[in-house]
């Protein structure tokens, strides 16, 4: 599909009323829907135009055309139908949400009938609201020929594979009306820039010669937490026939078993499109640089489609002297020894790696050399990003048994927001991302005391003005009656702004029927989880399967939460080192024989279905307490010494009644 927008100066058009008058303007409008709706019936649905604003002077029109016709014959049918003489225009290719804009401001002036009609039976309406896949749309800007893509190619060192591409793309004109696609393209590489420019540079050769006939294109975003819900890939693809689709996976290749599932099931849909498109629309996949295990995930889904692998020439000795001399001319400065002393003998390079020693080197000789007045100056970012965190909190997360996914969760997140803060003190822009997050376990496996030492950690560390923990349930949050339960969650996000927002129970949110009060909360979660993004973090806690129902019912959901944590059921002996550490605190201890009785009583108990996990230690701990002072208060009082008391023995360890296994009667026994 092509989508455009035209601007034409209006000859003298008897009828055209005022914008001013409303009235008459609305009435002149009122016979536009119906003319585009025979004009899209008479175009055998290939076009539909409308127009958005008219005046004595000037007309904007919004097009999409799916057939080969031209835009300016298309134009100059649509004229005459509306009866509009014109004596000149532009035409400007646009994206879809561009188009989208176009719809809104005819429907607010009368001249469409429905913005949402249209985009349904063009199938673009799910582009009218959150997609749950993360998509841009760009249009390209044909400013450079085949030469200057060259030279970028071999700046970026794609020298290999993305120069012989470019020469077979300009060996020849796309043949008649033939659009089908010999291939595709597969892009290896870690650096955005170098991903940007070959993306940049195959769809404008391609576009010069014909191959593709769209400046717009879409960018797909994927990771190990992307899941989808419905037909929104499949719409992306319907609106790039005849332009390009690039699509971006990131995340962990799973060459060591790592590889998620989720990014296994995307990776599945995404071949079914690009396999059900291939005539119609470009593919180009981008993947990390070291993604041998994705990469024969996809190829091993596209049998029948061919791919060209653009991927980063490895570089060594005067091949290697040879770019870092090039990208110091490029920064018009002399290159020296000290530069290439870096370089090792038989040692390959890619583009990142000689960027990245090149950037050390410059930043060393312009503080020594150049302007010599900074040598003495420290580089503080580098020390503080190499700090550890902060706080006791920390501390405390690291002496709580187990729990080593949480542990390493909270390590990740603490390094992307110091990160983030690095890109704004080197003057990157760079959007907050949303931190929000999902914990999953059993009872008493510490989510709620990981969540308030994760509040307090980011306000030791800076990263949340506030750092409080916000703990609600169901309800805090949900309303009595219609119109409650809206403010009731808008309220609570303006309390736990700068802190962290704990959800307990967050599939209790789910009602049995929709268009319950539950739903009318959750989606107004997620609203105030994009609104809030900057400075509160939201955690949903819960148990593992019912967890999923919660995430299902509403597609955004998913796509909002940064990080998924799974807390693991307790071993028998981490249970145990809860247990001694329990003890500690009480200034007491265990003997040996209790020790084991204890060990074999979590074995047992571990099997049963509601089974507290740390809660189950504490109640076994306190039961044992009872015990012991039933046992002292029997003992002499000359026997009861400070070390008794603050020993629990073997047959202090009872059986909480909850751990009891349930017995069956029978009748007759």
């Amino acid at each position: 599909m092509l989508f455009y927008k035209i601007t034409a100066t209006m000859e003298k058009n008897e009828g055209v009323p005022n914008p001013r008058d409303r009235e008459a303007y609305e009435d002149y409008a009122a016979s536009f829907p119906g003319l585009n709706e025979m004009f899209y019936q008479k175009s055998r649905k290939q076009s539909y135009l409308f127009t958005t604003m008219v005046n004595p002077k000037k007309i904007t029109i919004g097009a999409v055309l799916k057939g080969d016709e031209r835009i300016e014959d298309v134009l100059k049918k649509y004229l005459q139908l509306v009866g509009i003489k014109i004596t000149s225009f532009e035409i400007e290719e646009i994206t879809v949400k561009a188009l989208i804009m176009l719809l809104r401001k005819a429907d607010r002036n009368s001249f469409v009938s429905s913005t949402y009609d249209i985009l349904e039976g063009m199938e673009l309406d799910n582009f009218d609201r959150r997609c749950d896949v993360k998509y841009v749309e760009n249009i390209i800007t044909i400013e450079q020929n085949k030469d200057a893509f060259v030279n970028d190619a071999r700046e970026m060192l794609f020298e290999d594979s993305l120069v012989p591409e470019i020469e077979r793309i300009y060996m020849g004109k796309a043949c008649g009306k033939i659009k089908s696609h010999p291939v595709h393209y597969l892009i290896k590489t870690d650096n955005n820039d170098s991903r940007v420019k070959a993306c940049n540079s195959l769809i404008c050769s391609l576009y010069n010669n014909n191959r593709i006939t769209n400046k717009r294109f879409c960018k797909l975003f994927f990771d190990n937490d992307t899941s989808l819900y419905d037909d929104s890939l499949e719409s992306v693809y319907k609106s790039c026939t005849g332009g390009t689709v690039v699509i971006q996976f990131s995340g962990t290749d799973g060459r060591n078993g790592s590889f998620a599932r989720r990014n296994k099931d995307s990776i599945i849909e995404v071949c079914e499109m690009i396999e059900k498109y291939k005539n119609n629309v470009l593919s180009i996949l981008c993947l990390p640089a070291e993604c041998e295990k994705m990469k024969d995930a996809f190829m091993g889904n596209l049998k029948s489609v061919s791919f060209v692998e653009i991927s980063e020439d490895k570089v060594t000795g005067e091949k290697a002297k040879t770019y870092l001399k090039m990208l110091a001319r490029k920064n018009n400065i002399s290159a020296d020894k000290s530069l290439f002393n870096k370089l090792q003998e038989n040692t390959f390079y890619n583009q990142s790696n000689l960027q990245n020693m090149f950037d050390e080197w410059l930043s060393h000789k312009l503080k020594t050399k150049i302007y010599p007045q900074y040598k003495d100056i420290k580089t503080v970012k580098a020390t503080q990003l190499k700090e550890a965190p902060k706080g006791d909190a920390v501390k405390e997360l690291e002496q709580l048994i187990g729990l080593k996914n949480a542990k390493k969760v909270i390590t990740q997140a603490l390094n992307f927001y110091k990160v983030q803060k690095l890109y704004a003190d080197k003057g990157v822009s760079s959007e907050r991302p949303a931190m929000h997050m999902i914990f999953t376990g059993n009872p008493g496996t510490a989510k709620t005391t990981v969540a308030r030492l994760f509040a307090q950690i980011m306000k030791d560390n800076g990263l949340l003005s506030k750092g409080d923990l916000y703990e609600v349930g169901r309800a805090d949050i949900v309303g009595q009656y219609v119109g409650q339960t809206a403010p009731l969650v808008k309220a609570m996000f303006r309390k736990a702004k700068g802190s962290v927002l704990f959800i307990d129970e967050a599939y209790s949110l789910v009602d049995d029927r929709d268009g319950l009060y539950g739903d009318e909360a959750i989606n107004t979660i997620v609203q105030e989880m994009e609104n809030n993004r900057e400075d509160t973090v939201v955690v949903f806690a819960g148990y593992p399967d019912k967890m999923e129902q919660f995430l299902d019912k509403n597609p955004g959901l998913r796509s909002r939460i940064a990080f998924n944590i799974p807390f693991d059921d307790y071993n028998e002996d981490e249970l145990l080192q809860i247990a001694e550490l329990t003890a500690e605190k009480s200034n007491m201890q265990f003997t040996d024989e209790a020790k084991l009785k204890l060990k074999d009583l979590f074995i047992e108990s571990k099997k049963s279905a509601d089974f507290g996990n740390g809660r189950f230690v504490r109640n076994v701990f306190e039961k044992a307490k009872m015990e012991q002072a039933n046992r002292l208060v029997n003992m002499e009082y000359e026997d009861v010494t400070s070390e008794v008391i603050s020993t629990l023995t073997e047959s202090d360890i009872v059986i909480p009644e909850k751990a009891k296994p349930q017995q069956t009667c029978r009748i007759g026994f």
